[in-house]
């Protein structure tokens, strides 16, 4: 089989990544129950109606992460299935109020993606930026409360915050202050908006929260007038095709969205959300996109080059990872 094409991982929750056969070693490790058998039958509850479905399942099976360790290891899992995707750079959520919630310390949950994180680049090539990520359907003050736990991390481990979690009723203008204080200490900002949101919560993170990308943002072809300011203004969008299709945004894949957003000019790129619940990792999406829509190899060779341009590396950096993209040859 070909080399996958080079890319950057954009928008990956580190949660999303926990497959049923580690869910259920975790859950033997630390002396948990779960309702589940065996990994087959774990995975045939991957079947989700719509976001809040799929989040329902999501935070029950976090229940397994409970120590450096574990963390560590879901971490070091994804990075392994991220090498034979061809990722080279992935910047990487986590939803620390999850973890706290459950009494698991901020402290633990940083240090065991850490453990990964610092020896990815020597063991599968590839770098890495970790963006802590605030639960939108909590309130603002508990966003604030989960920032200060985070400072000592700034600038070193931590590279940026975003937003997550179920949208609609949780617009981003309720993270106004939280996303001031972010930007204020030095970090990045990114929010989801406009997956299941209206193309309204774009503008929010935009204008309100001064955020560098959009994650998802599929519904901003809704709207000409916010279509042209991304186009103008280069924002990135960090679609993620597959999750789209499973969470009911969009009906079939043949339907998605991208190919319009390519043809407007939008700075948009393929990522895989949360994988192990939507059935594909990157490339997988890569590869589903060209089968259900013809992506040619100069549009895929796009959505390659946009990933590392939407990136938070720096330039020498970027350089390097076109360079490979550029080069690349398709079997």
């Amino acid at each position: 089989m070909t080399a996958p094409l080079p890319k950057a991982e954009l928008h990956l929750h580190i949660e999303g990544t926990l497959e049923p056969e580690l869910a259920l070693a975790l859950a033997a490790r630390n002396g948990i129950d779960l309702p589940y058998g065996s990994a087959d039958e774990l995975r045939a509850a991957y079947s989700f109606r719509d976001l809040q479905s799929f989040l329902d399942l999501y935070y029950a099976l976090m229940a397994v992460l409970r120590t450096e360790q574990d963390f560590a290891d879901l971490a070091d899992a994804y990075l392994a299935r991220a090498q034979r995707q061809g990722v080279r750079h992935a910047e990487i959520f986590f939803d620390p109020q999850a973890h706290t919630a459950r009494g698991v310390d901020i402290r633990t949950v940083v240090a065991g993606l850490g453990r990964a994180l610092d020896t990815a680049e020597q063991r599968y090539g590839i770098t890495t930026r970790l963006i802590l990520c605030f639960l939108r359907d909590l309130s603002a003050e508990e966003a604030l409360e989960t920032l200060e736990s985070a400072r000592p991390w700034f600038g070193t481990r931590i590279t940026a915050v975003g937003l997550d979690s179920a949208e609609v009723g949780n617009p981003p203008s309720k993270f106004q202050e939280v996303f001031a204080r972010a930007r204020e200490a030095g970090l990045h900002c990114v929010a989801h908006a406009g997956e299941e949101g209206p193309p309204e919560y774009v503008w929010e993170a935009l204008d309100l929260l001064h955020v560098e990308r959009i994650d998802h943002g599929i519904r901003s072809l809704e709207d000409e007038r916010l279509v042209e300011r991304l186009r103008r203004e280069r924002v990135p969008l960090t679609v993620c095709p597959l999750s789209n299709v499973r969470l009911r945004c969009v009906g079939r894949l043949e339907d998605h969205p991208l190919p319009r957003m390519l043809e407007a000019g939008l700075l948009v790129t393929v990522n895989s959300d949360d994988p192990s619940y939507f059935g594909g990792y990157v490339e997988d999406n890569f590869r589903a996109l060209t089968s259900a829509l013809g992506l040619d190899e100069q549009q895929r060779r796009t959505l390659a080059a946009n990933s590392f341009h939407a990136s938070f590396l720096d330039e020498e950096q970027r350089a390097a990872y076109l360079a490979e993209v550029e080069a690349h040859r398709f079997g």
